[in-house]
């Protein structure tokens, strides 16, 4: 990737995730990143933590960028739109991590044909992130390639040539990562409930979800195996787990992944009606003569 210059639409805290592995990896220099965003602390803190160029204007940031990645939220999507429409180099490349945002809807919002969409999440802050993505035909090869180098600097990477994949994995790893997160907190609570401090209970619950995800990460074993290796006849884990189905634990998270996904596919579709009522003109009406 050495030599393209990039552009950062909108600078999160993915948007972060993104420039520090970029810069971590050598994979470019701060001199070929510029960051555009609207709140001049966040761009403060972004041009002082990474040492790259900053801009409120987003056509400053795009228009000699050979890629341009939106990372603003989906509900400022549209105002991005009208800025960036035809400023945007033909030989650039769009990566999109817009949640539910389509790569056809991008296309036709800012006329440019070719765009990559990615779906990542949150530990990819840290070197750990899941990202699935998809690309147009317009895509080069060697473009492609750059996507590749760039979410394997965030962990690892998964591409998928169905587009409607994206909205499944927006449901499974890119919000994953909330559904982790509370059962961490669940369990935390519940060892606070048996009298741990809550820097132990942390601890142990944490260090408890770690090992289990590298454990089935390297065994060959399918998960129920893994979970009946923990599970004695009768033993307390035993209980445990007879409360959780008891609960529904299996069937509240399935509803929680397909109430996700459809959230994103119903993302996606009001992007692509926006897009399409800013391309419809309006009609002026045929004034009338008045009788007298």
């Amino acid at each position: 990737m050495q030599g393209a210059s990039i552009a950062f639409i909108g600078v999160g805290a993915m948007g972060e995730a993104m420039i520090e592995g970029l810069l971590q990896h050598q994979l470019v220099g701060s001199s070929s990143i510029i960051a555009a965003d609207l709140e001049p602390n966040r761009l403060s803190s972004v041009k002082q933590r990474f040492k790259v160029a900053t801009t409120r204007n987003n056509r400053v940031a795009a228009r000699k960028a050979d890629i341009v990645v939106l990372s603003v939220k989906p509900q400022v999507l549209s105002a991005v739109y009208s800025d960036l429409k035809g400023h945007i180099r033909s030989s650039a490349m769009i990566v999109s991590i817009v949640a539910g945002a389509t790569s056809g809807s991008i296309a036709a919002g800012l006329r440019h044909q070719a765009v990559v969409r990615v779906m990542p999440n949150t530990p990819a802050q840290v070197g750990e992130g899941m990202s699935v993505w998809t690309a147009t035909e317009a895509v080069s090869d060697r473009q492609r390639e750059w996507v590749g180098t760039l979410l394997a600097a965030l962990g690892k990477q998964l591409y998928v040539r169905d587009e409607g994949l994206l909205d499944k994995a927006t449901a499974v790893s890119g919000s994953g990562p909330a559904y982790v997160f509370m059962l961490i907190e669940g369990l935390i609570d519940a060892a606070v409930h048996l009298g741990w401090s809550r820097s132990e209970a942390r601890e142990m619950v944490i260090q408890t979800v770690r090992g289990s995800a590298i454990f089935a990460e390297r065994s060959a074993l399918h998960p129920a195996e893994m979970r009946n290796l923990v599970t004695s006849p009768a033993g307390t884990t035993a209980e445990a787990i007879y409360q959780l189905e008891k609960g529904s634990f299996r069937t509240v998270l399935s509803k929680a992944v397909v109430g996700a996904y459809r959230r994103s596919v119903a993302l996606g579709e009001r992007d692509t009606n926006l897009v399409v009522a800013s391309k419809r003109k309006p009609v002026r009406k045929k004034r009338t003569k008045s009788s007298s």
